[in-house]
């Protein structure tokens, strides 16, 4: 499907609808939700969501906050080096990262490095378990992981300050301003956090070398209301930041990486009694490039520009049942020096049903998409939810879902492989939740099977993509949450374990970096205007080599982190607090012969006004 052939489609069906409009106004609840599909269409699937106050409380990068909150697994080269994501046994490039409603996935990778992404830049960050691709597109196969920022048209002026300082050198620095009328809705934000990160590798004398890295990012967030029923939006992020590698022998060279994002989407939302319409234009480009010397001005560089544009239609076909369609097209355009220029189009075309009847509950979805470059698969998703008691309730969800090739994948000089397929994923999930009055407990029990994951492999003197492995990822997934108050007292416990089996079919081995187990607990307590926080995680053993020798397994780890803060005046306009990492000075790496930090500390002041 051509550009032109989409956006013909498109304008025609927004032409039809606009004739079909009916005088009535809905009620805008959902208008200040920036991911209507996540509230929407996910009731057969379990969706976590973490709000403002728990995004201040860790660490500014996303993968700290995500590591110790939800039951995902990180492989990460170190403190603030590069970092990906393994849900439910999958790889980082199986784990789709959506923005305000659009995925944002590296097209030269194919997969997010959760340290590009500071966390003071969103509302909040929901986690999708299971596929999702039918919404989302590429790589929500082991589940997705949703960036938000919400709108309220409310008056509001509201300022807020944030000064961090710490061991190893390290600082942050934010501020945000977020103002608002019944008409406009502004919000920007700028952080700068940066760090020498020299820190010393505990029961050694070892320093971790040239790991210093900075990045700078900025956020902007502006709303106009035309009328009761026309709403304009724009989303803009900006990240910018440097890393120098860590070296894990001290005669290796020092290397460093530079890499610049940007992120820009306007959306025009229409609100027609029972019709709702909501356009999207996009502009994404991320660029890096990478110094194998430090100390030399040559690097490699890569560079990718999308064009996006969705057109999301939905009409309430009676109280409770709401049908939605969603065309959509994106243009990739990259180079490189190891990757002459390409352009790559693809056009899509998703219906999704969701209908409720009293203790019942159904969704249908399915996708198709053309492509210039390979053969897209027919996604769907189906699901049913049973409300058994006040208590107890059942999902059951089943999926088809998949991964396109990335840019390295099919273009790089001498190496890509133009014939690649995707990679698809048939997954089944059975989900059981029980809510009493202070306690919510969910159980899922999932079986995901992967066929024609690409994998980098030996062919003569060169090393090529091909589809070659068959997975089989299956396991358990337990969530636990308790609130209760004692007079001017509160405590919370916050829980997440999974068990997770992962194995190439043909070798029955289990894939390396993915282990057995993984566990976080969070226990916050509250009085007045004192509160404290407790974190745990821990992970298991996970094998590095493809035969699972035991011999270069890493070894299993528990790190526990410690919170308090304090609130100054009676509106609470300051906020002072401290906390302590790795608390126990436990010695572990996440990725061979990377160690993270021993026992670490961080001082902060937080201005609200």
């Amino acid at each position: 499907m051509t550009r032109k052939n989409l956006l013909v489609f498109v304008f025609v069906l927004m032409g039809q609808f606009l004739l079909a409009q009916e005088p009535a106004v809905r009620h805008l609840e959902e208008l200040i939700v920036s991911d209507s599909q996540l509230k929407k269409f996910t009731s057969t699937q379990s969706v976590h969501t973490l709000n403002d106050s728990v995004l201040k409380k860790n660490n500014p990068l996303l993968t700290h906050l995500l590591n110790y909150t939800t039951g995902i697994y990180f492989k990460e080269y170190g403190l603030g080096m590069s970092s990906s994501a393994s849900f439910r046994g999958t790889t980082g490039a199986q784990t789709a990262v959506i923005w305000n409603g659009i995925n944002i996935n590296s097209q030269t990778l194919g997969q997010t490095d959760f340290n590009t992404l500071n966390a003071s830049d969103f509302s909040s960050v929901s986690v999708r378990a299971g596929g999702g691709s039918v919404i989302y597109g590429s790589g929500a196969i082991g589940g997705s992981i949703h960036l938000n920022n919400d709108f309220e048209f409310k008056k509001t002026f509201e300022n807020c300050f944030r000064l961090e300082y710490g061991s190893f050198s390290t600082s942050l620095v934010n501020y945000g301003v977020k103002a608002a009328s019944d008409k406009v809705y502004t919000s920007v934000g700028f952080t700068r956090y940066d760090s020498k990160n020299d820190y010393t590798i505990p029961g050694t004398d070892k320093k971790n070398l040239n790991g210093a890295f900075y990045n700078t990012s900025l956020n902007a967030n502006f709303g106009y209301k035309i009328n009761e029923k026309n709403y304009l939006k724009y989303y803009g992020n900006f990240f910018s930041g440097e890393r120098h590698f860590s070296l894990i022998f001290s005669t290796e060279i020092p290397t460093k990486y530079k890499n610049l994002n940007m992120r820009n989407l306007f959306e025009w939302a229409g609100f027609y009694g029972k019709w709702v319409s909501k356009f999207k234009v996009g502009f994404l480009s991320e660029e890096y490039n990478y110094f194998p010397d430090i100390k030399k001005t040559n690097f490699s560089f890569g560079k990718v520009e999308t064009f996006l544009t969705k057109y999301d239609l939905s009409y309430d076909l009676a109280k409770n049942m709401k049908l939605n369609a969603i065309a959509d097209y994106s243009q990739n355009k990259g180079n490189g020096s190891d990757i002459t220029y390409e352009n790559r189009r693809v056009g899509g075309l998703s219906i999704m049903l969701n209908h409720k009847i009293g203790w019942f509950l159904y969704e249908v979805t399915a996708r198709r998409e053309l492509t210039n470059v390979y053969k897209s698969p027919y996604l769907y998703s189906a699901g049913v939810q049973f409300k058994c008691t006040d208590y107890y309730s059942l999902r059951l969800n089943s999926s088809k879902n998949y991964r396109i090739p990335s840019f390295d994948d099919l273009y790089w000089i001498g190496s890509g492989n133009r014939d690649l397929k995707p990679e698809t994923s048939q997954q089944y999930e059975i989900g059981n939740q029980f809510a009493f009055k202070y306690v919510t407990l969910e159980l899922t029990g999932f079986y995901n099977d992967i066929t024609d994951m690409i994998r980098w492999l030996p062919a003569g003197s060169v090393w090529r993509p091909m589809n070659i492995d068959k997975v089989e990822a299956y396991g358990l997934e337990g969530k636990l949450n308790a609130r209760k108050n004692f007079g001017k007292h509160a405590v919370s416990i916050d829980g997440n374990y999974s068990y997770t089996i992962s194995k190439n079919r043909e070798t029955s081995k289990q894939l390396i970096y993915v282990p057995y187990h993984k566990a976080t607990i969070s226990l916050g307590y509250y009085y007045r205007k004192l509160s404290a926080y407790f974190q745990n995680m821990y992970v298991g053993e996970v094998f590095t080599r493809s035969d699972n020798n035991p011999k270069y397994n890493l070894k299993a780890y528990n790190v526990s982190n410690f919170g308090l803060d304090y609130d100054f005046g009676k509106k609470k306009i300051i906020k002072v607090g401290a906390k302590v990492q790795n608390l126990f000075q436990v010695k572990y790496e996440i990725v061979e012969g990377r160690f993270m930090p021993g026992r670490n500390f961080n001082l902060y002041i937080n201005f609200k006004f």
